[in-house]
Formats: C-alpha cells, structure tokens, sequence
C-alpha cells in the first residue's frame, strides 16, 4: 500500500468491520442491468456492473480479474469529454477522463459492497489526481454508480471510512454517476497476464497482487 496508508492489518480490518456490520448492507441489494451470460448448463445468469477508477489500471486490472464471481474486467475510459479517446490522448490529461476498469460480475457470488472494499484497498484514495509516481486527473479516485443503490453504498462507505479514520487523511475519491466507457486499447487488456515478466510487472503489481492476496485470498479463484 502506498505510504500515506496505515499499517495493512489495520486498513483490512477496518474495511471488515464497518463493510460487515453496516445497516446499508443489509437492507439493499444490487440492481442487475440486464447484463445475461450462459453457463456451461445453459442457464441464464443475470450480471450487474461496477466501474471504478483506481489509479494505473495495469495494477488494478490484475487485482480483480481473479476474484470469484467477477466475470470479465475490462480497462478503459469514462467521466470525459472527448469521443473514443486514446491512451495518447488520455496521457495530456486534458479529456476528462480517469483510467478505469469497468467489472462485470454476479451479485450472487460477489456482491457491490465487496467490490467496494477491494477498490478502496487496492490504491491511495486520499490523494488528489495522483497515485505513486502516476499525477493527473487521469489516475484519480473515483467510483462511477450506474444505480441509486450503488451510489448510496459508495457515499456511506467513503463517510464511515472517513469517520472511522481507517485512512490517516481524509477520502477525496469522487463518486459521480456513470455515463459512458470506452475500452483502452487492445494493448492494455490483460495487462499483468500476458506480460507478468516484464520488470513494471514483477517489482510494481506482483507485490501489490500478493498483498491483495493475503487480504483476501478466500474471494479469489482457485
């Protein structure tokens, strides 16, 4: 975790603690956008959507895309002005838009309130447009809702957070409602799995990925 962090055992077991007994979760559920795949059985399964912008998505790709429950986890664009924007673009900061991953998943293995504590664990979000070594509105903190249960799960997460001082400053990311994504290059899918031997990958998002892992190992695939 980055330095602004507290120690890891307590970051996770903050996250635990107010994810686990808030009211919030008990009284609401995710609402499915009509999003449909089938299973090797032939039934239907019914997914929902999640798009969070944390920070470099070649890190944060490699975070979810094993987690049980979580269907496909693509890397783009949203919360922009411009049209089809490209990574060069992205890289002036200028568009508007934040690196972001959009996850598709199944409420019934994986629900909105876990993949709320994986994203606020997986980066800094007390820092303004800037993650590590990373600076622009590209990589800032931001949670896209594409419903009210959504967006009133974020904004009482980030408030408990913050009253709870889990992190040692206080919570900048934005939580705004969700328009459009556009998927980034083909480049910069599967970033970590198809080159996990560069040096980026195993000195940057191996340590982080392994982190992760100690944290929440029981949600990742076997």
């Amino acid at each position: 975790m980055k330095a602004h962090l507290k120690e890891l055992g307590t970051l996770a077991i903050g996250l635990f603690s107010i994810m686990a007994c808030s009211s919030i979760t008990k009284e609401t559920k995710p609402i499915a956008h009509d999003i449909h795949m089938e299973n090797q059985t032939g039934d239907t399964k019914q997914l929902d959507t999640a798009t969070f912008g944390n920070g470099c998505f070649w890190c944060t790709e490699a975070v979810f895309q094993d987690i049980k429950g979580v269907v496909k986890v693509t890397s783009g664009y949203s919360g922009g002005t411009v049209t089809n924007p490209s990574y060069k673009q992205i890289c002036t900061g200028t568009t508007g838009h934040a690196e972001v991953l959009q996850i598709v998943y199944n409420p019934s293995i994986v629900s909105y309130s876990e993949l709320l504590q994986m994203f606020w664990y997986s980066h800094d979000p007390t820092t303004l447009n800037r993650q590590g070594n990373d600076v622009g509105t590209q990589y800032r903190s931001v949670v896209f809702y594409h419903n009210e249960t959504q967006r009133k799960e974020a904004e009482f997460y980030k408030k408990k957070l913050d009253e709870e001082k889990i992190f040692e400053k206080p919570i900048v990311t934005e939580i705004v409602s969700f328009t459009k994504f556009y998927p980034a290059e083909d480049y910069h899918q599967n970033y970590y799995k198809e080159h996990g031997s560069e040096p980026y990958c195993m000195y940057i998002i191996r340590p982080k990925l392994e982190k992760f892992k100690k944290v929440f190992g029981e949600k990742f695939k076997q």
